[in-house]
C-alpha cells in the first residue's frame, strides 16, 4: 500500500488511540493499559501505512496477516480495528472484557473481524506466525511455483513483548524460522523491560538482538526518543527495511516506555496489568493534548482520516483482483485447485487413495498411518507435514515430497515448496506452527512425535481446540507396548489428559483399517484431532468375521456381537481390542455371552444420537469392562458402577511389550475374569 505523508491528524489519531486504551481499562476496572498506550503509534503505523489489508473484506486472500502475540494488550488491536473501520464501534470498546462483547480480554479467532489468531499464552503467537509464514511459502508453491506473479506473496507482521521472547516456544520457532529463511516474517519486539514482577532484568538479561542474529534473522534496533516515546520515524524506516528484506526473517527491536505518557504510571509494573486510576487517566489526557474530562473520544475528523485506509485497501484489493483474473485465465489448473481449497472441497473419489489392509499380515497402526498419509498425499497436494525429528518412527514422511527448506539450503532434497517439514526436536513449536499453517487457510497440515511428548505441546493442542482449527497431531508409541525404552517414554495418563480438552478428539484405532477410516474422517471433518498409534504390530482384523471398520466414523461400534443377548459388554481401544476379542472366545466357552465394542474415538461417539449410543451400549446391560493401557480416568461414565476398568494406574517399566502387557494384567484371561466379576456385581 502506498504511504502518504504523516500529518497532524495522524498524531491526533495516535493520541486518541492511547486515550481509548486508558479509558477502556478504566471503565471495566481491569486489563492491561500500559502496553496498548505505548504501542499505539506502532500499531497505527502498521495498520495505516504498511499492512496490506481491506477492512471491508477481512478474509481477502491477498492480505497480509497480523499477529498480536502479546494478546494481553488486546486493546492495541481493538483500537486499530475501530479506527480502521473493521466494524468495531465505540460501544464495543466501552464493553471491553465484558460478557458477550466483541472485545474480550484476549483476541479470539472467529469472534471479532480482523482477529487472525487467538493469542494470550505468551510465545504462541510468535510461533504460530512462523507457521503462517511457512504456509504462505508452501501455498505459493501450489499456485505459482515459477513465481510468475506476486499475487500470493504477502507478509506476516507480528508485535510481541518481552514475555513472548522469554517463553521457550518462541525460541524454538524462531530458530526454525531462521533455518527456513522466512523473509515474509516481520516481528516488532516491544522491549519495554516491564512485566508483572517489574523490571524484566530480574530474569531476562540476555542480548536478544545477538540471539536473533545467531538464529539467522535480520535484526534492526530502534531506540526510544529522549522523552521515552516511541521513535516513530525511526520505526517506520526500520519497517521499510524489513519490508524489502526477503531472504531472512526480520526482528525490529523497539525500545519503548510502558504507559507513555502517563505522568506517574509510565515505566511501572502497575501499568502493565491494572487500570491507571481516574486522576492518572485525566493527567495522561492533558499530556496528550486532549480534554481530561472527555471519555471515549472519537472525533469525526480522526475517524474520517483513519478510515481512509478502507479506500486505500479497497483500491489495492481491486487491483489484486484484476491481476488475479488474468492469472486464473492463464493458469486454469492452479485456479481450479485454489477454488477447491477455498471452498474446503475434496476431489471426487479421493477416498479411494486410502489403502485397505489385508488380515494376512500384522502391522503397527503407526506404519499403517504412514501408508495412508502417502495415499492421501497422492491426491491432495495441499496435504503436508512432518515430525519433531522422529519421522522414521512416526511414519510421517511423504515419499518423494522433498524437504521443505529454502532454496539457499545446502541440505540434500531441499525444496522451498517441499511437503516434508523437519521441525527439529521442538514439539511445542511444532504444535504452534501447525496451528499457524491451519489458520493460514489453504493447506492441511499434520505433525508427529511420541505420545508421551504430547505433554510438551499441550498448550498448542489446547489452542487448536479453542480456535476449532484443523490441526492434526500424529502421536505414536501410544502405550507400554513401545517396550524397552521404559517409563520415560511410555504414556500412561496422556490419552485421558488429552480427552479432557474440550472440542478435541483423540483417536486410538484398533488396527490398520480402523486407522484408514479414521484418517478419512479427519480429512473430511476438518477439526482439531490427535491420533494415538501403536509402535508394535497389531493383527489386522478380518472384516468377514467382525463388522466393517466403517463404524469408526461413529466413534464406537459393535465390532463382534454375541449370538444371544449379551451378558456383558467389553469396550476396548487400540491394541487392547484384540484382547477383548480373545476374551469373548474364552467367555463363550464358559457360556457367557459377550459383546465387543471398539471405541477408537470417544468424542465422536459422544456426538452420536442417543439412539445410536444405546444401540451400542444398551442401558439395560450393566455388566461392562473397559480395556485400555492407560489410566481409567473417564471410563466410569461408560462402564457405570458395576463396570470394571482394566487400566494402568502406575508408570511402566523397561521390558518387551509382551512381558509388560502380561505383567500388568493386559491378557485375555484377565479381561474375561473382569467380565465375570462385573456380571457378579450386577447380580448383587
Amino acid at each position: 500500500m502506498s504511504r502518504n505523508s504523516w500529518v497532524e491528524l495522524d498524531d491526533k489519531a495516535v493520541a486518541i488511540a492511547r486515550a481509548l486504551a486508558a479509558d477502556a481499562v478504566q471503565k471495566v476496572g481491569n486489563g492491561h493499559p500500559g502496553t496498548a498506550m505505548s504501542l499505539a503509534p506502532v500499531a497505527y503505523t502498521l495498520f495505516q501505512r504498511f499492512l496490506k489489508h481491506d477492512p471491508t473484506h477481512p478474509q481477502w486472500l491477498g492480505r497480509d496477516r497480523f499477529v498480536l502475540s502479546c494478546g494481553h494488550s488486546s486493546l492495541t488491536l481493538y483500537v486499530q480495528l475501530f479506527l480502521s473501520g473493521y466494524g468495531l464501534s465505540i460501544e464495543d470498546l466501552k464493553s471491553f472484557r465484558t460478557h458477550g462483547s466483541l472485545t474480550p480480554g484476549h483476541p479470539e479467532y472467529g469472534h471479532t473481524k480482523g482477529v487472525e489468531i487467538t493469542t494470550g499464552p505468551l510465545g504462541s503467537g510468535v510461533a504460530s506466525a512462523v507457521g503462517m509464514a511457512m504456509a504462505a511459502r508452501f501455498e505459493k508453491g501450489l499456485l505459482d511455483p515459477e513465481s510468475k506473479t506476486s499475487l500470493f506473496d504477502h507478509n506476516i507482521w507480528v508485535i510481541c513483548s518481552d514475555g513472548d521472547l522469554q517463553e521457550g516456544v518462541s525460541a524454538e520457532a524462531s530458530s526454525l524460522a531462521g533455518t527456513q529463511a522466512l523473509g515474509n516474517l516481520k516481528v516488532i519486539y516491544d522491549d519495554n523491560r516491564i512485566s508483572i514482577e517489574g523490571d524484566t532484568h530480574v530474569a531476562f538479561t540476555e542480548d536478544v538482538s545477538a540471539r536473533y542474529r545467531a538464529y539467522g534473522w535480520n535484526v534492526i534496533d530502534v531506540a526510544a526518543q529522549a522523552n521515552g516515546d516511541v521513535d516513530r520515524l525511526a520505526l517506520e524506516k526500520a519497517m521499510e527495511s524489513a519490508e524489502i528484506t526477503s531472504d531472512k526473517p526480520t526482528l525490529i527491536r523497539l525500545k519503548s516506555v510502558i504507559a507513555w505518557p502517563a505522568p506517574k504510571a509510565r515505566n511501572t509494573a502497575e501499568s502493565h496489568g491494572s487500570a491507571l486510576g481516574a486522576d492518572e487517566v485525566a493527567a495522561t489526557k492533558v499530556e496528550l493534548g486532549l480534554k481530561p474530562d472527555e471519555f471515549f473520544a472519537a472525533p469525526e475528523d480522526v475517524l474520517n482520516h483513519s478510515r481512509k485506509v478502507i479506500e486505500r485497501g479497497a483500491a489495492a484489493r481491486v487491483l489484486w483482483e484484476g491481476e488475479f483474473k488474468t492469472w486464473s485465465a492463464a493458469n486454469p489448473e492452479q485456479a481450479a485447485l485454489l477454488h477447491r481449497l477455498q471452498k474446503k472441497e475434496l476431489p471426487l473419489g479421493w477416498e479411494n487413495y486410502i489403502p485397505v489392509f489385508s488380515p494376512e499380515k500384522e502391522i503397527a497402526t503407526r506404519a499403517a498411518s504412514g501408508k495412508i498419509i502417502n495415499g492421501i498425499a497422492e491426491i491432495l497436494p495441499e496435504f503436508w507435514g512432518g515430525s519433531a525429528d522422529l519421522a522414521g518412527s512416526n511414519n510421517t514422511t511423504i515419499e518423494g515430497g522433498r524437504s521443505f527448506l529454502p532454496a539457499t539450503s545446502a541440505m540434500k532434497d531441499a525444496d522451498p515448496y517441499g511437503r516434508t517439514i523437519h521441525f527439529g526436536i521442538r514439539e511445542f513449536a511444532m504444535g504452534a506452527i501447525l496451528n499457524g499453517i491451519a489458520l493460514h487457510g489453504l493447506s492441511k497440515p499434520f505433525g508427529g512425535t511420541f505420545l508421551v511428548f504430547s505433554d510438551y505441546m499441550r498448550g498448542s493442542v489446547r489452542l487448536a481446540a479453542l480456535m476449532d482449527i484443523p490441526a492434526t497431531f500424529v502421536w505414536t508409541h501410544d502405550s507400554i507396548g513401545l517396550g524397552e525404552d521404559g517409563p520415560t517414554h511410555q504414556p500412561i495418563e496422556h490419552i485421558a489428559s488429552l480427552r479432557a480438552i474440550p472440542n478435541f478428539a483423540v483417536i486410538r484405532p484398533a488396527d490398520a483399517n480402523e486407522t484408514g477410516v479414521a484418517w478419512r474422517e479427519v480429512i473430511k471433518r476438518q477439526k482439531p484431532v490427535g491420533f494415538a498409534l501403536s509402535r508394535q504390530n497389531l493383527p489386522v482384523l478380518d472384516r468377514n468375521i467382525v463388522t466393517s471398520a466403517e463404524g469408526v466414523k461413529h466413534g464406537a461400534y459393535v465390532l463382534s456381537d454375541s449370538s444371544a443377548k449379551p451378558d456383558v459388554i467389553l469396550i476396548a481401544t487400540g491394541s487392547e481390542v484384540h484382547l477383548a476379542l480373545a476374551a469373548q472366545v474364552l467367555l463363550q466357552a464358559k457360556g457367557v455371552h459377550a459383546r465387543v465394542v471398539s471405541a477408537p474415538c470417544l468424542e465422536w461417539f459422544a456426538e452420536q444420537t442417543p439412539e445410536y449410543r444405546n444401540s451400542v451400549l444398551p442401558s439395560n446391560i450393566k455388566a461392562r469392562v473397559s480395556v485400555e493401557a492407560g489410566i481409567a480416568l473417564g471410563w466410569r461414565e461408560l462402564i457405570g458402577d458395576a463396570g470394571v476398568a482394566i487400566s494402568l494406574e502406575h508408570f511402566g517399566a523397561s521390558a518387551s511389550a509382551n512381558v509388560l502387557f502380561k505383567e500388568f494384567g493386559f491378557t485375555a484371561e484377565n479381561v474375561a475374569n473382569a467380565a465375570l466379576h462385573s456380571i457378579k456385581k450386577v447380580g448383587k
